[in-house]
């Protein structure tokens, strides 16, 4: 089963990046803004609480999403950049088993506990 939700995250970031190439965007703001979801854990910083919330509401794809279709709506490509670049990294994340955070601390997540 672990295979299958892997190849299904797979297949989410793959969808990021040809929604991304849709855009009039170089190749180069991919690479650059694919880790910038990961800015979310300076909450951490302050404590648990504060940085399971502000990783989660980054790499949460259904936010990703809603930015993205808002972007389309009005026709914004910044928003649909936004949307796509948080749904990509989430996806490439899962796929690299990190998933959302409780929190108890940053190594626990939704697919287990980081580590193990």
């Amino acid at each position: 089963m672990k295979t299958i939700i892997k190849l299904e995250e797979l297949g989410m970031l793959l969808l990021g990046i040809y929604l991304f190439s849709l855009l009039n965007y170089q190749w180069w703001w991919f690479l650059v803004f694919i880790l910038a979801p990961d800015l979310s854990m300076t909450g951490y910083a302050f404590n648990s609480k504060i940085g399971a919330f502000l990783y989660n509401v980054f790499h949460h794809k259904g936010l990703a999403i809603l930015v993205y279709i808002v972007g389309c709506y009005f026709k914004t490509e910044p928003l649909q950049l936004i949307g796509i670049m948080l749904f990509s990294h989430a996806a490439m994340d899962r796929f690299f088993d990190y998933g959302l955070k409780y929190q108890k601390g940053f190594k626990y997540t939704h697919l287990g506990e980081i580590g193990k």
